[in-house]
């Protein structure tokens, strides 16, 4: 995927086939409601959107439209992160698959080649190593749903070379290992690799360092929540780019997003949700 553009397309290519069905949980949210109508008027999607005096009914209703076949994907309107999780969370009528649930945000950088996948900027906090691996699996389903067969994965850390003080260094040598024995998918995943290998094959010869991942990253794998977080949002108000961002590992893709995030970033999510569908 080089830019949100053929996102776009792509989304509408899809849904011309077969019309996905959004179901929008307290669907009072007028930033929310921008995005869902324009949307529906380019044709990516139906909304169902569902109202209720008590939020967490709403996320209930909104759960249980996907779980009957009403509705294909979610998305959180106008309640809480925590209100909407535990619906889909829910043991007995939620959208559990057995796989963990983890964020992923595709980001279209101006003056950057294609689109750069960031993992987990919002749901794991603190991941280890076995969690580490399914948010890597999780990752590299989406993209390939977006159409890149093979993606390669930057197991990010601080430093290029494991370093037993920096537990981060050692998970990410041992996520390159599990990727070599095909445990984790058709990818590639290298680590641990600072940021500027992940980006710059200039810095990869400077350091000394080639892989197949150097200066080429499709998925920025991070060690933690915190520098997720920091980072998108660096790319977001510093850079200028535009972000789309999905829970997966759910029964259907569901898009969340914070308050603060722009129109068009939720029209990309919906857009986005809907290729992973």
């Amino acid at each position: 995927m080089k830019n949100f553009e053929q996102m776009l397309q792509a989304a509408q290519e899809k849904a011309a086939r077969k019309m996905p069905v959004l179901a929008v949980a307290q669907a009072t949210d007028h930033h929310v409601e921008e995005a869902v109508a324009e949307a529906e008027r380019l044709g990516i999607c139906k909304a169902l959107r569902i109202v209720a005096d008590d939020p967490n009914e709403a996320a209930r209703q909104a759960v249980l439209a996907v779980r009957n076949g009403e509705a294909d994907l979610l998305m959180k309107g106008l309640l809480q992160t925590a209100e909407i999780m535990k619906a889909v969370l829910n043991k007995e009528e939620g959208l559990r698959t057995g796989r963990a649930l983890s964020h992923v945000v595709a980001c279209e950088i101006p003056g950057w080649h294609k689109v750069v996948y960031i993992t987990d900027v919002a749901l794991n906090v603190a991941p280890d190593l076995a969690r580490k691996a399914d948010i890597v699996r999780n990752a590299v389903l989406t993209v390939q749903a977006l159409g890149d067969a093979q993606p390669k994965v930057a197991a990010l850390a601080s430093v290029e070379k494991v370093n037993p003080d920096m537990p981060a260094s050692v998970d990410a040598r041992a996520l390159q290992e599990m990727a070599e024995r095909g445990e984790l998918g058709n990818c590639f995943v290298q680590g641990p690799l600072a940021l500027d290998l992940a980006a710059s094959a200039e810095a990869g010869a400077t350091k000394g360092v080639t892989g197949p991942v150097v200066g080429d990253a499709d998925i920025l794998m991070v060690p933690a929540i915190d520098a997720g977080n920091m980072l998108y949002k660096g790319l977001v108000y510093f850079a200028r780019a535009r972000s789309a961002g999905i829970i997966v590992g759910a029964k259907c893709p569901v898009v969340l997003l914070s308050r603060s995030d722009s129109a068009d970033s939720k029209l990309m999510s919906i857009a986005m949700a809907v290729l992973c569908a």
